[in-house]
């Protein structure tokens, strides 16, 4: 059997489609255009996640002192929007590659219907050789259901569909150990799956265009590899940077993946914003939760239930300390799980096949 194409979702950040004063910078458009367009033809199924609407927007038009900052970001953000599409449509076109774009919020991921609804259109799109060029609407996401920056975007739709790989575009390397300014820091840049926490390096800066900093991007990128998929920062500034990862000389901030899990868990993985309620486990699930072995969540090994929950909700899944041990999906709710605690014989509260253990405890 021939093997399936690769996956790439290439996520470019608002600082790497802009200049100093905070123009659009079509050139490097242009030039990450042709590298995405090299992929193509070698092969590679590209998804792009792109910022740089509110960057767009905020250049082509001065709003009224008076407009408060959420609206200015929304106006921003709706009319930018359209000269970002625009520019990379006529980009790919110039190089004989159809795309399509695709504005989402939080909400449209708050189901497995709506996740798969999207799925499938995604892999439509890839089928037909069209390019997904996707991006938070920001005109009308809600503050409180916005993802993080377009970095947990990326990570999302990666796990989506099931991507081998995804690269996060940024105006440095990738992580340091110490200032990327400074010469004498050291890049990162191979993260293994055992690796520490590295964000006693990570300066809590962010861009001036963009909502998330290097941290955003780093708890992104483990939780993507620990997902199956591997995960690149680099510099989104360099010249050929896309070529430099087809040829395997890039220099970047590497994670290495760990074993892929299956659709479902990878959605559940994500749900987070969703969950309704907490289970409470004890040590011994814990331990049987933690270990090598396939193991689902029984009502004897549950503590204590904090929250409602229905049949089908995601729930969060944590130990007598408080720490996360993971999300899953209920096979039935809070009221019939409280009456079974702590005993044996009974059917799961969470099975294993939409069970997530989190390994960003």
């Amino acid at each position: 059997m021939p093997h399936a194409p690769r996956t790439l979702v290439i996520k470019i950040g608002s600082n790497v489609l802009t200049l100093a004063d905070g123009s659009p910078d079509l050139m490097r458009m242009r030039t990450l255009v042709e590298q995405m367009v090299f992929l193509l033809e070698n092969g590679i199924r590209v998804i792009l996640v792109s910022s740089g609407a509110v960057a767009f927007g905020r250049k082509s038009l001065a709003l009224s002192p008076k407009t408060d900052a959420i609206s200015r970001k929304q106006v921003w953000a709706a009319i930018g929007q359209i000269d970002l599409i625009r520019a990379y449509k006529e980009l790919f076109s110039d190089l004989g590659h159809p795309i399509a774009q695709l504005m989402v919020t939080r909400e449209d991921f708050r189901d497995r219907t709506h996740y798969l609804n999207m799925k499938n259109c995604l892999e439509g799109l890839l089928k037909n050789n069209i390019v997904p060029v996707i991006n938070e609407n920001d005109a009308v996401a809600v503050t409180e259901l916005m993802f993080t920056d377009n970095d947990e975007l990326a990570g999302l739709v990666a796990a989506m569909v099931d991507a081998d790989t995804l690269i996060l575009l940024t105006n440095v390397d990738g992580i340091f150990k110490g200032q990327p300014s400074d010469p004498s820091s050291e890049l990162i840049d191979h993260v293994g799956q055992k690796m520490p926490d590295l964000s006693q390096y990570i300066s809590t800066h962010k861009s001036s265009f963009g909502r998330g900093g290097m941290l955003t991007k780093m708890t992104m990128a483990k939780k993507s590899a620990d997902l199956g998929i591997e995960v690149l920062i680099a510099n989104g500034k360099k010249d050929n940077v896309l070529i430099a990862y087809y040829d395997k000389t890039l220099r970047c901030t590497y994670f290495e993946p760990g074993k892929s899990k299956h659709n479902q868990k990878k959605w559940i993985a994500h749900s987070d914003n969703y969950s309704k309620g907490e289970i409470i486990i004890n040590e011994g699930a814990k331990k049987a939760l933690l270990s090598e072995k396939i193991t689902s969540l029984l009502p004897i090994g549950i503590h204590s239930i904090k929250g409602e929950f229905l049949k089908g909700d995601i729930v969060r899944i944590l130990d007598v300390n408080g720490k996360r041990i993971g999300l899953g999906k209920a096979e039935y709710g809070a009221a019939t799980a409280r009456d079974k605690i702590g005993v044996g014989g009974q059917r799961p509260l969470v099975h294993y096949d939409y069970l997530y253990i989190s390994e960003l405890n």
